[in-house]
């Protein structure tokens, strides 16, 4: 079948995560701005957490400035473990809300918790410069937890609403294309940032950017979006069917939803292994977006503009690589070359050996700009394949629980993500210059991907399990005269 609004759905999915990861990966490119000014900044402000000082401040740049923000803008004076703190701060909230978040979305749908996530993010980044201001980094650390909060049920969004739009067949490309907003919004976050900080809107015009650039997404989704195809209004029939008939699933249709089997699903080996390769890919996106801005400017010493270009480059890659990879998986599932869990390792292999090599290529390399981006161009060329491997399985394994089990696994990978700017903060000790600090981070990256993709390989899976599907798991009681307990009625 041909186009159709699975496909117009997967592309606002794609804007929608968007606009998220370029409020999330923005922050690493806009706090060295923060911390630089600009080439007319005049004016220092030195610790906006004490009412003297920030009277100071205020008395220096003028009460005008303090409230539209125009030429000199403030610089701030905050420390590199101040700085880890706010990076890992929109961790910590995008944590703590996983697994209620992934329970919320499988009761009341995508479409009304990705608006509002959307909404939260737009308001909060539109108003960072006054908080930055006023309050200091603190306060900014805080802004940035409410920020992790809101965003914490948009990977359990996304996949459930795949689990009800994307058959087998199409479900490495409809996936890699909306989660190619991930790679493509780091280019923004990171490009654009890099631009509009060295403009005449400076640090403070990034947050109103990427403030207004949230709520605009956020209007279009909750007008075009739909849950299911049960659901959208202008389906045909014969898309509906399609997909529908393809996943089982006629849940737009009954007015019953599915009690989650926690047992079965947290004992699963598949959800255990996507857990745990989870972890390794978090680590290694974390720290690519918050910390390679402050390597690029303290070690390889480019400028804010050059900082934004080739941090985001990267990125760029990935996207053109994420549609090659989904394309060949998915082929290589419809025309049965591999089993779907070999197909699935398969692209977890190609994404994660590179990408280790070049992180331990980083750590050897000499301090040559050429060199060092090409490595970091043909990692993460290669990393995107992981997202046709272990991020696609966890739909094969229970389309239905989909957004439930990528909560448990975000959550787990959360956990551990959150402490990779801490991390890089103690082991860089302040000292961002010394080329040694970061090729111990490097490995330290490095070797937990190694090991996180080596479980995955030994007990991943890629079967969809029998609990899956509830009116099996009926037809199967009523032969052995037992109740299912999976089937509830709303």
């Amino acid at each position: 079948m041909g186009y159709g609004y699975r496909h117009q759905q997967t592309i606002l999915l794609f804007f929608c995560y968007m606009a998220a990861f370029s409020v999330r990966s923005f922050m690493g490119v806009a706090l060295v701005a923060m911390m630089h000014g600009n080439h007319d900044n005049r004016t220092t402000i030195k610790n906006l957490t004490k009412e003297a000082e920030n009277a100071t401040a205020i008395g220096n740049v003028g009460v005008f400035n303090g409230i539209f923000f125009h030429e000199p803008f403030p610089t701030l004076q905050w420390d590199k473990k101040s700085q880890d703190y706010i990076l890992a701060s929109f961790g910590l909230g995008y944590v703590l809300l996983q697994i209620p978040a992934g329970q919320i979305v499988h009761r009341f749908g995508t479409r009304y918790l990705l608006t509002g996530a959307l909404v939260i993010n737009g308001l909060i980044s539109f108003f960072t410069p006054w908080v930055a201001y006023y309050g200091g980094w603190i306060f900014v650390l805080v802004l940035r937890m409410i920020q992790g909060l809101g965003q914490s049920c948009f990977v359990a969004g996304m996949h459930r609403a795949f689990g009800k739009w994307a058959p087998l067949e199409e479900r490495s490309q409809l996936t890699a294309f909306a989660y190619g907003g991930q790679p493509l919004g780091t280019v923004v976050g990171l490009l654009l940032t890099g631009y509009l900080a060295a403009s005449p809107v400076g640090w403070p015009g990034v947050f109103r950017f990427y403030g207004l650039l949230s709520l605009t997404v956020a209007i279009i989704f909750w007008f075009l979006g739909a849950d299911s195809p049960g659901q959208h209004p202008r389906i045909s029939d014969a898309e509906r069917q399609y997909i529908e008939e393809a996943l089982k699933n006629t849940e737009g249709k009954r007015k019953k939803h599915l009690k989650v089997p926690w047992k079965k699903l947290l004992c699963c080996r598949g959800v255990i292994a996507v857990a745990i390769a989870h972890v390794g890919q978090g680590w290694f996106q974390i720290t690519m977006y918050s910390e390679i801005p402050s390597f690029m400017d303290r070690v390889m010493e480019v400028d804010i503009k050059s900082n934004g270009l080739l941090t985001a480059l990267p990125f760029l890659v990935m996207w053109f690589t994420n549609f090659f990879f989904s394309w060949l998986i998915d082929m290589i599932i419809t025309k049965k070359w591999l089993s779907v869990t070999n197909a699935r390792k398969l692209a977890q292999s190609i994404g994660t050996i590179p990408t280790i090599l070049g992180l331990f290529s980083l750590a050897y390399v000499k301090k040559d700009i050429i060199v060092v981006e090409t490595i970091i161009i043909l990692t993460c060329a290669c990393e995107t394949a992981v997202f046709s491997g272990f991020f696609v399985n966890i739909i094969d394994l229970a389309p239905n629980f989909a957004g439930t089990m990528i909560s448990i696994s975000n959550f787990i990978t959360q956990v551990f993500g959150a402490m990779a700017p801490v991390v890089a903060g103690f082991v860089l000790n302040d000292d961002v210059t010394n080329q040694h600090l970061w090729a111990k981070l490097f490995f330290i990256v490095g070797g937990v991907y190694l090991v996180t993709y080596l479980v995955y390989i030994s007990i991943g899976t890629a079967e969809v399990q029998k609990w899956n599907d509830p009116e099996e798991e009926t037809r199967r009681n009523i032969e052995t005269g037992e109740e299912n307990p999976m089937l509830h009625t709303t």
